[in-house]
């Protein structure tokens, strides 16, 4: 496996990708900024290895929806979407939006949470917004590292379904394996090591055809339609995971956090709908 994109089929394969330079856009300040620095160190820490990253699409806009094993995941997840020719937009928690370096983020359009604030909806439609001006936005629904002890996908807040349903642009699962390696949660531990390998699979957009359709004929956001698309979303990226890793998945989802801890720093996601809870109370 490399990191570089597979070529387009010569004869009835997919149409070319266009140049990276038109698709990307121009590029702010800020944004260059983070370049410079995310993808040496991702090059760095891991060996990247991708299945399918052309089924990310080149243009419009794109919902990623990933699994989540390390602090570090942003990094090689950036590099991934970058190496695609996109430019991920990150939901992330409020917390890293300090300073200078919040500063730097907020310039480099990069979307905070305060998750169980009044201000949790602003960033659900500021997401919203950059999927409908044709940017690509990633997300990590299960809101912070997995608990699973074995690094399964645990359950998901339901931030994800919101967008996905309010939205037309595709969704696109995507599993990764590795940056636990380098850094394991669980254990509190950094292991820094060179080109630890790291391994995405892309798949498909998700069919959420038949239920957009029915949202968009008046079909509210219940709880219950939330958790049912959020669940349906997160299967797919579990069964990928699988497939990385050669086993196969649990059946169930590991619990996720009653609160959370110190080092969930990354990919809060907004919106979410607490189980058993009425969607207007959310």
């Amino acid at each position: 496996m490399s990191h570089e994109l597979a070529p387009a089929a010569a004869d009835g394969g997919a149409a070319p990708r266009p140049p990276r330079r038109r698709t990307r856009r121009p590029l702010p300040w800020a944004l260059r900024l983070c370049v410079l620095v995310v993808y040496p160190v991702a090059s760095l820490l891991f060996e990247l290895r991708y299945r399918h990253a052309e089924r990310i699409p080149p243009t419009g806009g794109v919902l990623v929806v990933a699994n989540h094993v390390s602090i570090l995941d942003p990094l090689g997840c950036a590099r991934l979407v970058w190496d695609a020719g996109r430019v991920p937009h990150f939901l992330a928690k409020q917390s890293v939006f300090v300073g200078p370096a919040g500063a730097i983020l907020r310039a480099a359009g990069q979307i905070p949470v305060a998750r169980g604030s009044s201000s949790a909806s602003s960033s659900v439609q500021a997401a919203k917004d950059a999927l409908d001006a044709g940017e690509l936005v990633v997300i990590y629904p299960e809101g912070s590292v997995t608990r699973d002890p074995d690094w399964w996908p645990m359950q998901a807040r339901t931030g994800v379904a919101r967008l996905a349903l309010t939205t037309d642009v595709p969704v696109v699962p995507v599993a990764q394996w590795g940056p636990q390696r380098v850094h394991d949660y669980h254990a509190k531990k950094l292991r820094l090591r060179f080109r630890a390998p790291a391994d995405y699979l892309v798949g498909g957009p998700v069919d959420l055809s038949q239920l957009r359709a029915q949202v968009r004929a008046g079909r509210p956001l219940s709880a219950e339609l939330l958790h049912e698309v959020t669940d349906r979303i997160m299967r797919q990226v579990r069964a990928q995971l699988g497939e990385l890793r050669g086993e196969q998945p649990p059946a169930a989802f590991h619990p996720g956090p009653q609160r959370d801890l110190p080092g969930d720093i990354a990919g809060d996601v907004p919106g979410d709908v607490p189980p058993d809870v009425p969607d207007d109370a959310a």
